[in-house]
């Protein structure tokens, strides 16, 4: 059985094949981010997943494509963790923006390949290689254009009073506020970034309302600025993108896309489709 798994920070998508690249069963865990997680924590998203749990001892490869793999010490850390609990598997761990290039871009074929949903990141594909510009430094200081920088964006607003009137009583009421439950999602819960980035949610449902779509198109062409713009082929292949920001903004991204004389490409929610085709043809 041959495991292939897309995870976010937010959420894991696994599908399984069999030898025949019939699917077995498609299953979801919470996202497994080695950055923002201990090894404890994913073991247990693990464990607790029926289906992963039942069929640990078939699994003969596993090709897990993750948030937060792009360094050899994290992929080292997660396949540790796949050694102790699929114990007969073969473990390949990738950075999910491989993921994002097998699933919109042919082999053979360029571009830029590019991540907005819970994070972000943004790598040029020639056909064979991947090459980024930029070194992610995390949710912190980066990830522009992303889930988490739209709701760092609403909070800092709406307490700084920047937010108008009308957004901010309706923001109030669809979240809770208060000072004290931000602090501790931010600062003692895990994953603060994907506890950030469910208040893009607001963003998307309220983008016809003038604010929202200012801090949309600031937040996209900052995006386009600082990632896609330091290839020199940026306007000359097309440019794709996985991702729900990307996927529920797909008019906005176009549009700016196309003020800055860019090709749009392939738009993904969920790159694990693309991903199995990719292996089915590689079994």
């Amino acid at each position: 059985m041959v495991l292939i798994v897309d995870s976010g920070a937010t959420k894991s998508d696994w599908i399984a094949l069999d030898e025949n690249g019939e699917q077995v069963f498609n299953t979801q865990t919470l996202g497994l981010s080695p950055e923002v997680l201990t090894r404890p924590v994913i073991e247990d998203r693990l464990a607790n997943n029926f289906e992963l749990s039942k069929n640990r001892n078939k699994v003969s490869n596993l090709y897990f494509y993750g948030a937060g793999c792009g360094t050899n010490r994290m992929k080292n850390f997660l396949k540790k963790i796949f050694k102790s609990f699929f114990p007969n598997a073969k473990a390949v761990v990738r950075e999910d923006t491989f993921a994002a290039i097998y699933s919109t871009t042919k082999i053979g074929h360029q571009g830029i390949v590019c991540i907005l949903g819970t994070g972000s990141n943004c790598s040029y594909y020639d056909g064979r290689q991947l090459f980024q510009k930029v070194t992610s430094l995390g949710y912190i200081p980066m990830d522009d254009g992303s889930g988490n920088f739209f709701g760092r964006k609403l909070i800092r607003d709406y307490y700084f009073n920047k937010m108008p009137q009308d957004l901010a009583i309706q923001f109030n009421k669809e979240y809770d506020l208060d000072a004290d439950t931000i602090k501790e999602n931010l600062y003692k819960q895990p994953n603060p970034n994907t506890y950030l980035a469910t208040f893009a949610r607001f963003l998307i449902e309220n983008k016809e309302h003038p604010y929202c779509k200012g801090v949309i198109d600031k937040g996209l062409q900052q995006f386009v600025n600082n990632y896609i713009m330091q290839f020199e082929l940026a306007t000359k292949v097309p440019i794709h993108f996985v991702g729900s920001i990307a996927y529920f903004l797909k008019a906005e991204l176009t549009m700016i896309l196309e003020r800055n004389d860019l090709i749009p490409g392939v738009i993904r929610q969920r790159p694990i489709e693309g991903l199995v085709e990719f292996h089915r043809e590689t079994l």
